[in-house]
């Protein structure tokens, strides 16, 4: 790997550090409130080594090695440089790499999928293993050399999350370098069949050929009951698979597991009402046996339990990080309601049967009736995983939210979380100050539309059993795209996911950004936000509220291709990938709406030139005509027609790879990395320590959080 090369995979120097604040949304709780939350914020961040297991066979380790550092010189970092031997620089670099280590809880991008690697010299790393022996230690029990911490120049495709079997690296198939992307497919179908679900599990593949399923549990054994596939663990496989074996593993993140079961298990003591405590129930139950179906019913509680004062939801959640999008990262909210700005979201849910009816598509491919789901706006406690999303609309299962519903919410602090100075680049001077002035509010909407009436529409056409359908298949739905009755629709037990695979993450955030897009041109919604009146005026403040909504996905459309790798041609993050299409789609709008405007040969002065008096006209009919197709083919499980789609749009040409990614690269912003606080019970009562914005205090919230061996939290 060349050095112009490996320069893209630097920490970032110095990373976006930023505190989320919530003392006095906390202080407000009662008592048995702070407990509730202090429990399941304990069995949260429990979960911490199960993030890192599922990123990278040394992510452990090095976690392990930053707190050891921590707690033998007690924050002290002069002094590690005086007793190791190395410069101001080498240490100020270390603690760069160590901040955005713990931002994304392992070595590559929680956003992005790529490795990061030390600014410093691997010869600072083994100076400071010299100096303090229990990071020494550290390395030899886990097995991993310095040399795991930097780049892997010679399989340059391992700096990249991906199948194995495409060079790239997954922990969710560990010790499993040949295991190959249809096996995995072939195992999903299998487990389909098995009624097995996979978000909690991981998979290997033995010397013999014969595959493990690792599923998590606080036990070693399945369940006396048996485990969600029945009293079996090993299986015959067939198929392509004819001859091999598949057994069942339990105790996968044992320990980590059954300490999680045991602090839910006092959250649901101190429960604010019987769905929360039947809901704490359903958890540790899932966490002690692996049962999968037992999350679920824990999900359907939490759907239940509305405008709580408290909310949480903990396991493993989101796919994104798996190639195969089906195995799910360990996550754990812990957040206090915001009841002003909950308001304005229920408003929005309240006119969202007004609102659905605007999107470019028939009743037929839309919900017999919506059930109007709880949203709130939260203030973070605890978020852990690899990355703080803005928003969140879960459950993901697809039965639940037909027949149960969802929620959703928007992370307040995390919306307005800002650095001092932060640059924007590729937005006009002309524009700045207005989109300085309203990019917040302008996000806000965009976060409420997209998880409420983006992820929250739509209907899979469906063979819901054989010979039953949830349309008239006598006289099918006629489609939009082709003005024909629809002609692919999913059969039993096929699920939007399984039919669509790997790309169906980034598709559908595609679709639920697009319908952002749409919505957010209709003057009510903006009304409901607090901006206008509801009078259509692109001159008023709503209008500016839309225009910089629109120049905010621009912008992160050409910022995007950071996160394309011109090597393996592969896109490394779904909302970015999704993103970068919707700049293709106003790029090829026509008529002026949208153009990259640049004089200098090397794209130095690139910006995004909009046209604001077309974005109602130009600009909505584009992102409607886009939309439409996305959803008509997800709701048909039209995969080919929809891959061929999605895959045009977000090709990558030789322009975007050898001229636009250079300067994104050489401009790109370092992505925010939340510094969050801890709570610690005494005699019954629970206290906040926040710390502050810092290299230093990032590493210091980790080293008090008790996830450590060795450690005992507390006062």
């Amino acid at each position: 790997m060349d050095k112009q090369s490996l320069s893209q995979y630097y920490a970032d120097g110095p990373p976006t550090v930023v505190t989320l604040p919530i003392k006095s949304h906390f202080e407000a709780l009662t008592d048995q409130q702070k407990l509730y939350a202090h429990h399941v914020s304990r069995a949260a961040f429990l979960g911490t080594r199960i993030v890192l297991r599922q990123v990278s066979p040394e992510s452990e380790a090095i976690f392990d090695f930053i707190i050891a550092l921590q707690q033998a010189y007690h924050g002290q970092w002069p002094d590690l440089q005086k007793d190791a031997g190395t410069s101001e620089q080498a240490v100020k670099e270390f603690l760069e790499y160590a901040t955005q280590f713990l931002g994304n809880l392992g070595n590559y991008k929680g956003f992005g999928d790529s490795k990061f690697i030390p600014r410093c010299p691997p010869e600072t790393i083994e100076a400071f293993a010299s100096a303090v022996p229990k990071a020494k230690e550290v390395l030899l029990k886990y097995k991993v050399s310095v040399a795991a911490f930097y780049a892997t120049t010679d399989e340059p495709a391992k700096m990249h999350l991906g199948f194995p079997d495409k060079g790239h690296l997954s922990a969710y198939y560990p010790e499993s370098p040949d295991i190959t992307q249809d096996e995995i497919e072939q195992i999903s179908a299998f487990m389909a069949e098995k009624k097995l679900l996979p978000e909690n599990t991981r998979l290997t593949k033995t010397k013999e050929g014969d595959f493990q399923l690792l599923i998590a549990s606080g036990l070693s054994k399945p369940p006396p009951e048996g485990s969600d596939a029945g009293p079996d663990t090993k299986f015959d496989l067939g198929g392509r698979l004819q001859g091999k074996k598949l057994e069942l593993i339990f105790g996968d993140h044992l320990e980590e597991l059954a300490k999680i079961a045991l602090h839910i298990k006092k959250a649901g003591l101190n429960a604010a009402n019987d769905t929360q405590k039947q809901m704490m129930d359903e958890y540790a139950k899932s966490f002690g046996s692996g049962s999968l179906n037992a999350f679920k019913e824990s999900q359907k509680l939490w759907v239940k339990d509305i405008g709580p004062m408290v909310e949480t939801n903990i396991g493993f959640i989101e796919t994104y990080r798996d190639p195969a999008n089906v195995r799910a990262e360990w996550e754990g909210l812990v957040a206090m309601v915001n009841k002003e700005r909950t308001q304005a979201f229920q408003k929005l849910v309240d006119a969202a049967p007004s609102m659905i009816p605007k999107l470019p598509w028939a009743k037929d491919f839309e919900k017999d009736t919506f059930s109007a789901p709880d949203f709130t706006s939260l203030e973070v406690l605890t978020f852990n995983g690899s990355g703080i999303p803005a928003g969140i609309n879960i459950p993901n299962y697809d039965d639940i939210r037909q027949a149960v519903g969802f929620k959703n919410v928007s992370l307040g602090n995390v919306l307005s979380a800002k650095a001092p100075n932060e640059p924007i680049p590729f937005i006009r001077p002309e524009d700045l100050e207005l989109y300085q002035t309203t990019r917040d509010q302008a996000f806000e909407v965009q976060v409420g539309i997209h998880e409420l009436l983006g992820h929250g529409t739509g209907k899979l056409l469906q063979e819901t059993s054989p010979g039953e359908y949830n349309f008239d298949a006598s006289d099918p739905p006629i489609s939009p795209i082709t003005n024909k009755p629809i002609a692919t629709y999913y059969k039993p037990g096929q699920t939007w996911s399984s039919v669509f695979g790997g790309f169906s993450a980034s598709y559908e955030e595609c679709r639920a950004e697009l319908v952002a897009m749409a919505l957010s041109c209709d003057f009510e919604i903006l009304r409901i936000f607090g901006f206008g009146d509801g009078t259509v005026d692109v001159k008023n403040k709503a209008g500016d509220v839309l225009y910089a909504g629109y120049l905010s996905m621009a912008r992160a459309g050409i910022a995007a291709v950071e996160f394309w790798d011109p090597k393996s041609r592969k896109w490394g993050q779904a909302h970015m990938q999704a993103r970068f299409s919707i700049l293709k789609t106003f790029l090829e709008a026509g008529e002026g709406f949208t153009v990259l405007d640049y004089s200098q040969d090397d794209l130095s002065d690139l910006t995004v030139k909009m046209d604001k008096e077309k974005i109602l006209t130009v600009g909505r009919k584009a992102v409607e005509e886009y939309l439409q197709k996305l959803h008509v083919f997800k709701c048909t499980a039209a995969y080919e027609a929809g891959k061929k789609l999605y895959d045009d749009m977000t090709d990558v040409d030789e322009w975007w790879a050898n001229k636009v990614r250079p300067e994104v690269l050489r401009r790109k912003t370092p992505r925010k990395v939340f510094v969050q606080a801890n709570t610690y019970e005494k005699d019954g009562k629970v206290e906040l320590r926040e710390y502050e914005p810092t290299n230093e205090g990032m590493i210091r919230s980790w080293s008090e959080r008790g996830v450590y061996p060795e450690v005992v939290v507390g006062i």
